[in-house]
């Protein structure tokens, strides 16, 4: 059987690397592209063939893998499953108008879709457009295989979401996924695409031209702060592959030339002694990469910090989120003021380069002056960059739901949208009251940056400027004083990523 798996992307959050920054190491038969590579069908890829099937990969931040490319291919090589992939709210008008073109190349090809929005969008996707014929919630290693397997009896498939004559008929959930060794590693190859180190910016901000790629080493989050949809989709569970299993897709990355590795797990930091086995097996193989990740401040883990800096992880991102306690507590984040000073604190004594803080402005209880001060907080703290976003709501989070019991959204109507909890909440600050403090803010924070901070800032911006022009480096400084014209999508608030001074933001 004949699989394509199609990863598609929202237009906004990719660039083409620009033609001044091309390298010699890059193939002149691959693209080079400022985004993070598709690892969900590049795991499926390799069990679906392991399962005796054939499979051709699309991406599309690919200029010839777009719907009209993949809708020609459909026609010329026929296959017999189409699979999308796609990740949130943005990118479901681009899959939804995917689907329409793939089934007027092939009516009778079935199109099934996976990913976070359609796990938790099911029955309503399915509603919303007769172009999809199957949705797959949940994770996709065994419940795609399994469909493969029964494309005439749907209602064998645990997780599938269908179609029954008129009727949309929703199948016994999966389990979630115990062992995570029982997979072959990604198959990072059959794209012809170079993914470049980035952030997502409006601007060519190339973090460097190393040989890049990401990693998934556990799933889920046990915690439950209000504005993340994650514990939802696993019950809260926090699952992991062993060291050896993590250790040996490493070594393949690293024989293969790959020098940049970001974890994409959710919560890096949680296990101790798995942690250190993973430091220290990079460090007896010498491995040659430098690696970035996530976690939470509070975590038991932080005492791994010198083993992981000794391993070479040069970039470490927390969710600090806000500057005062009150607002900690009122987003559900469950740290403290203090676990966030000690953890920059001790990451940065013990020598992770790089130390990144995540905050959010615009969140309930929140005020004027509470925004200033997660400013001021920023200031006082080790960070070497940061970013300011305004808090969202997204269908499938407390606060989603929080706001369907308050009317203030229509989950029947609005489940496709998403919004800025400050453009839709009459107890939350206006739009344009956050946009002026959080102006304030970046004076406050850029000029103590620069003037008590002068060596790593001018260290920071040595970097960028490596693969940046001194105006596209200005642009950056000056993104969060410039007033932003925000062109609306079709029932969808346009993405806006509010960043501060070089701050590279690895998820969006």
């Amino acid at each position: 059987m004949k699989v394509f798996l199609i990863y598609i992307r929202d237009e906004d959050f990719y660039r083409l690397l620009p033609a001044e920054l091309g390298d010699s190491r890059f193939s002149k038969d691959r693209v080079q592209v400022m985004a993070f590579p598709p690892i969900g069908i590049e795991t499926l890829a390799p069990i679906i063939r392991q399962h005796g099937h054939e499979v051709r990969m699309f991406d599309t931040c690919h200029p010839q893998m777009k719907a009209e490319h993949i809708a020609c291919a459909v026609r010329t090589e026929k296959p017999d499953v189409i699979a999308l992939s796609f990740l949130s709210t943005t990118a479901y008008p681009a899959t939804r108008s995917m689907a329409q073109q793939l089934k007027q190349a092939a009516p009778d090809t079935p199109i099934i879709v996976g990913g976070v929005f359609a796990t938790i969008n099911a029955k309503e996707i399915l509603a919303d457009t007769r172009d999809i014929d199957y949705v797959a919630r949940g994770e996709g290693e065994e419940l795609l295989p399994e469909f493969l397997e029964n494309l005439g009896s749907p209602g064998t498939v645990g997780g599938l979401v269908w179609r029954s004559g008129g009727d949309i008929v929703e199948n016994a959930p999966r389990p979630v996924i115990e062992d995570l060794d029982q997979f072959p590693y990604p198959d990072r190859k059959s794209l012809p695409i170079d993914y470049i180190e980035s952030m997502p910016l409006d601007v060519p901000a190339v973090l460097s031209l190393d040989r890049f790629c990401t990693m998934q080493t556990s799933r889920g989050c046990p915690y439950q702060c209000i504005y993340c949809g994650i514990p939802s989709l696993a019950n809260r569970k926090w699952r992991h592959r062993s060291p050896e299993h993590v250790l040996g897709e490493m070594q393949q990355l690293n024989d293969e030339g790959y020098r940049s590795i970001y974890l994409t797990d959710d919560q890096f930091l949680l296990d101790r002694k798995r942690i250190g086995a993973i430091c220290q097996g990079i460090i007896d193989r010498k491995f040659a990469f430098n690696w970035g990740c996530e976690g939470r401040v509070d975590s038991v883990a932080t005492d791994q910090f010198p083993i992981m800096a000794k391993a070479h992880c040069n970039f470490l991102a927390f969710g600090v989120e806000a500057g005062t306690q009150k607002v900690l507590d009122r987003i559900g984040k469950m740290q403290t003021m203090k676990q966030v000073e000690d953890a920059v604190s001790l990451a940065k004594r013990h020598g992770i380069e790089t130390i990144h803080g995540f905050f959010l402005v615009g969140s309930p209880d929140e005020t004027a002056e509470d925004i200033l001060e997660s400013f001021r907080f920023a200031a006082r703290l080790k960070l070497d960059t940061f970013g300011f976003n305004r808090l969202c709501a997204y269908r499938g989070t407390p606060l989603w739901q929080d706001y369907v019991e308050r009317g203030i959204i229509d989950d029947k109507r609005d489940w496709n949208k998403w919004f800025k909890c400050s453009d839709i909440d009459p107890s939350i600050l206006p739009g344009d009251v956050v946009n002026r403090a959080r102006q304030k803010g970046y004076m406050l924070l850029f000029a103590n940056r620069l003037f008590l901070r002068p060596f790593q800032t001018i260290k920071l911006l040595r970097r960028f400027g490596r693969f940046m022009k001194k105006g596209d480096i200005m642009k950056l400084l000056m993104s969060p004083f410039r007033k932003r014209v925000l062109t609306l999508k079709p029932s969808l608030p346009s993405p806006m990523i509010d960043l501060g001074l070089i701050a590279p933001v690895r998820k969006v």
